[in-house]
């Protein structure tokens, strides 16, 4: 499946690999050298040697990542996470922030390169950049801070995730019998 250029982003393909140049930066990556890269009227085509399994697998990862690299330059990427809890919040400092989740001190974050972190209100945090991986890479290390917890549900969260609770202990309702 082609990956269309979009006008304003400048693939240049090299031996050692790609970069792709648009408004928002630029990214560069190297592939694996059995895959073929081209780029015809405005849209890049990868190409396998064979049908064998692994070239099959490379050719749908190469071209996935080439995709995303395109994407990134153009519009970026975005991921928003959530802190739920009573006193919980993140405030900005600088570059990063410091999240106030239930600890006994503060934790302060600072952003990846090429990665920035915005707050909205007290409890939405925006992680945004123009590579997915690290993008990813920095709302997971965010969440892990403080994951859901799986009884109350405090914790920090991506936004619309599906936090299952935990019934907790069924004796407590019925009452202890002597």
């Amino acid at each position: 499946m082609p990956i269309t250029v979009p006008p304003g982003v400048v693939v240049d393909i090299k031996k050692d690999g790609v970069t792709v140049t648009g408004p928002k930066g630029e990214l560069r990556r190297r592939f694996n050298p059995d895959m073929s890269i081209t780029l015809n009227d405005n849209s890049l085509m990868v190409s396998r040697p064979s049908d064998s399994r692994v070239h099959r697998s490379l050719h749908g990862l190469t071209r996935s990542l080439l995709a995303n690299m395109v994407e990134g330059v153009t519009s970026g990427f975005e991921k928003t996470l959530e802190i739920v809890g009573v006193g919980y919040r993140a405030e900005k400092a600088g570059d990063g922030l410091v999240i106030r989740v239930g600890f006994s001190h503060t934790v302060e974050v600072s952003p990846l390169p090429g990665v920035s972190l915005a707050i909205e209100g007290t409890n939405r945090i925006k992680v945004m950049g123009i590579s997915k991986e690290v993008v990813g890479e920095m709302a997971a290390k965010i969440r892990a801070i403080r994951s859901p917890d799986a009884y109350k549900g405090k914790g920090i969260r991506y936004a619309g995730e599906l936090v299952h609770l935990k019934a907790g202990k069924a004796g407590k309702a019925i009452g202890m019998r002597e």
